[in-house]
């Protein structure tokens, strides 16, 4: 495996990292190893010979290099954290201050029996399911209520 990897690695690298898009140099070194790793899962259906067996490395690092690019397709954007704004903003406070006492408030302009859901739900962390045996309720009504308290704190919350 060190002499496969030391014949072939480096072209193997530079092969993937003209497939990978670029900003994603970790990419192409990710599906080398994983090129690597499939070789040595599979000793004993690699080809003999120096040159056969680049062939199959390379198959195999382009078929990965393939899925990967699918998979990245299906998948949303990622973001770093580098590319995030984690200071808080100056009304970061009085901002939340205000959030709570608007929950607060919508929460207590609920109807007991939405409440009552919803603390069971997000609060406590019961299933629909178990909700619903707890309360006597069908599974249906549950989800309604659910949805309708949520949507209801949400709304307020945006309003606000």
């Amino acid at each position: 495996m060190r002499d496969l990897h030391r014949h072939n690695g480096d072209a193997l690298l530079s092969f993937l990292r003209r497939l990978i898009p670029p900003g994603s140099p970790c990419t192409a070194e990710d599906l080398v190893q994983e090129t690597m790793l499939k070789a040595w899962r599979h000793l004993d259906q690699l080809p003999a010979g120096a040159e056969p067996q680049r062939r199959w490395l390379f198959t195999v690092a382009r078929r990965l290099a393939i899925d990967a690019y699918r998979k990245r397709r299906t998948r949303p954007v990622e973001v770093g954290l580098a590319e995030t704004d984690l200071a808080p903003s100056a009304n970061a406070a009085a901002e939340t201050a205000i959030a709570s006492l608007t929950l607060k408030k919508a929460v207590g302009e609920l109807g007991p029996a939405h409440r009552s859901v919803l603390l069971e739900l997000y609060v406590k962390g019961h299933s629909v399911g178990e909700v619903a045996a707890r309360l006597g309720l069908p599974v249906g009504t549950v989800k309604s209520r659910a949805h309708y308290g949520v949507r209801h704190l949400r709304d307020a919350l945006l309003d606000n």
